[in-house]
């Protein structure tokens, strides 16, 4: 591989990268830091990304509309498509919320897990919806004929990092707050956040919503960049399971370990499919993948056991002002 196919490689695992890493970001709010036992993450992941494509994308006029069906082609501007794909997933984390929260944490994963697989069949088998199995293509990206199609993706990049810097900032700046502390008491004991005069509700469901909407907005991220999107692309692994990992590893409790568990667990994952499927033997790379699978659930297991905490761990300071 030459110099510029192995810039143009790094340059696109950091766009992932940092598109998983406003995932984690998202788990972050409401895992790490309240305690919510979301296992749905590839639902709202699907919503976001769906969301942002029928919103910036235009109908489907002549011949192309006799092959592609969806509900509407607002033709809008991109941030509106992403700030459209955070207000739906913030909504819908609203509507699952209000009746799942007041029961036992569990009752939340089951509805989660439930409500993300509910979505993909929707899209799957709902043609008119946004085109069915085949999904949607040609999404539009933002400032690309501004500059030569080859040199775009670091135009991508930078508004991908933008994106990570301003969701971590926010975040840094809600968690280290009052509601910030109000939201750590929950997880800690949250009949004791009851008795001194919390709604546990109200903060449960606004780490809900927060944390969808950023992982609305990491859907529609990733739909824009790869601008084409199908049911089969939001699945357990890739839009749940690999997200948990990064969080794990990076440290939950931990704005900085997620974005570095993301970047470490993707570098990990692409990196293995890049060395097999240059090195191996045709027999073997073909069965790859399953190792690429066994090789994650052993890094969790690993987490687990040794480093429970994550890379960083969670910080102990809550303040600027304050040490603990």
């Amino acid at each position: 591989m030459d110099v510029s196919g192995l810039v143009s490689y790094f340059v696109s695992f950091a766009i992932m990268g940092g598109i998983y890493a406003i995932f984690a970001l998202g788990l972050n709010v409401q895992w790490g830091y309240t305690g919510l036992f979301n296992i749905g993450i590839a639902g709202f992941f699907a919503v976001g990304a769906y969301t942002s494509a029928l919103l910036t994308t235009p109908m489907p006029e002549g011949v192309y509309a006799t092959y592609v069906d969806q509900l509407v082609g607002l033709d809008l501007p991109f941030p509106l498509g992403l700030l459209g794909a955070a207000v739906i997933s913030g909504m819908l984390a609203l509507i699952l919320g209000i009746p799942t929260l007041r029961l036992r944490e569990d009752y939340l994963a089951i509805a989660t897990i439930g409500i993300a697989e509910t979505i993909r069949l929707i899209f799957n088998n709902e043609r008119w919806l946004a085109n069915g199995p085949r999904g949607l293509t040609g999404l539009p990206q933002p400032l690309r004929s501004w500059v030569e199609p080859h040199q775009y993706n670091y135009v991508y990049l930078g508004i991908v990092l933008l994106a990570v810097a301003a969701v971590y900032a926010a975040s840094e700046r809600g968690i280290r707050s009052p509601w910030g502390r109000v939201l750590r008491a929950i997880r800690e004991d949250e009949i004791a956040a009851a008795m001194n005069g919390k709604n546990v509700f109200a903060f449960k469901l606004q780490a809900l919503v927060l944390g969808a909407a950023i992982m609305g907005l990491g859907g529609a991220l990733y739909a824009h960049y790869v601008r084409a999107i199908s049911p089969d692309v939001f699945t357990p692994l890739f839009g749940t399971f690999l997200i948990w990992v990064m969080l794990m590893l990076g440290g939950s409790g931990n704005n900085k370990g997620a974005i570095a568990g993301a970047f470490v667990v993707w570098g990990i994952w692409t990196g293995t499919t890049f060395v097999t499927d240059q090195t191996l033997p045709p027999f073997w790379a073909a069965r790859a993948p399953y190792l690429r699978f066994l090789l994650v659930g052993l890094l969790l297991e690993a987490i687990i056991l040794l480093r429970p905490q994550g890379l960083l761990g969670e910080e102990p300071r809550v303040s600027k002002l304050l040490d603990e």
